[in-house]
């Protein structure tokens, strides 16, 4: 798989620790990572540069106007191509509160978790070559 051909993920958490772990997680995976720290954030990014992201990895509970069941909307909403994964530790999702084609993710994650997660959300032809033949 050539760079150009390496598809790339947004990931959006407001603790940096936990920013930088889940972008090593999804770049093991085979992605190629852009960051936001807050929803408001990703909406930059995504304005810029939406056309080339397929993941959209986020955190629930972020500071601004826009957190994580908000930004999945907004990108169900304007990003049809873009899948979603909302992770939080303390909030379960309920009723409408993310859109019919995010799945969730409880933290603590762990890569392995993240893996077999993608594996089974990502239609084959948006999965990278590792998560592909990652046993």
């Amino acid at each position: 798989m050539t760079m150009s051909t390496v598809p790339y993920a947004l990931i959006v958490d407001d603790d940096p620790i936990i920013l930088m772990d889940a972008c090593d997680i999804i770049e093991d995976a085979g992605f190629r990572s852009l960051e936001a720290m807050t929803g408001d954030d990703a909406k930059v990014v995504l304005a810029g540069q939406a056309q080339k992201i397929i993941l959209l990895f986020s955190d629930v509970e972020m500071p601004g106007d826009t957190d994580g069941f908000d930004l999945a909307h907004h990108v169900a909403d304007n990003y049809p191509w873009i899948e979603i994964v909302i992770a939080s530790g303390r909030i379960q999702p309920a009723g409408d509160d993310m859109p019919a084609k995010a799945s969730f993710i409880r933290k603590p994650f762990n890569d392995r978790m993240i893996h077999d997660h993608l594996r089974e959300i990502l239609p084959d032809g948006k999965q990278p070559e590792p998560l592909r033949h990652a046993v």
